[in-house]
């Protein structure tokens, strides 16, 4: 059954289950995938005095797409058929963890760099891993990977760097599914990362009080 919540579908699309290698010819997707991240705010992520720009995550190229990547067996890293993500990966990556802090009430102000606001702190991300990996399974499993590194604008003193990996196993092989499990290993990996942004800033000698 798909999901309603992140599903838009072209009224002849239909689903494709099928996988294709990478560097194929692909045809238009008839199946678009826009997971809704939305992480309420926990009660142990600090209120800070300190702003915040978001770097534009870094990634490599077959990652940085909208095409939706899986691994079926180790080595190798194909793409579904016939179906895609509305942003790419990085994209959404950034507008969620983006959307979480302006959303939680705990900083006064936190933006995307390329908006021109100097902010006191810098959030720099590396999407190292964003697929279905099967491991030797029958069903696949959202991998989110990402290294994080918060940097002090004033100094470019790198305050905190942490590597987060989140995995969630899909109900079954259709990709409606799988897309399904990205969103919750995407909600679980933007609620670390906000969280230990708010503690690294507050953590930092330096930081604005």
């Amino acid at each position: 059954m798909k999901p309603q919540r992140f599903l838009l579908a072209l009224p002849f699309a239909l689903a494709l289950a099928g996988c294709s290698i990478l560097g194929s010819e692909q045809r238009d997707p008839v199946t678009i995938y826009a997971p809704d991240v939305r992480v309420p705010a926990r009660a142990d992520w600090p209120n800070v005095a300190w702003s915040l720009v978001i770097a534009k995550p870094t990634a490599a190229r077959v990652i940085d797409s909208p095409r939706i990547s899986v691994r079926p067996m180790p080595g190798e890293l194909q793409v579904y058929r016939g179906v895609s993500w509305a942003l790419p990966a990085t994209d959404m990556l950034q507008d969620a963890v983006q959307r979480t802090l302006e959303d939680s009430g705990r900083i006064p102000a936190v933006a995307s760099a390329d908006a021109g606001i100097l902010g006191d702190y810098r959030l720099v991300m590396d999407l190292r891993r964003f697929e279905a990996d099967y491991a030797g399974g029958a069903q696949p499993e959202a991998v989110v990977e990402v290294n994080a590194k918060l940097v002090n604008n004033r100094d470019q003193r790198v305050v905190a760097s942490r590597t987060f990996l989140q995995q969630r196993p899909a109900g079954g092989i259709d990709v409606a599914q799988v897309a399904t499990a990205f969103e919750q290993a995407l909600e679980a990996a933007t609620a670390d990362i906000v969280g230990w942004v708010l503690v690294s800033g507050n953590g930092d000698p330096k930081a604005a009080r």
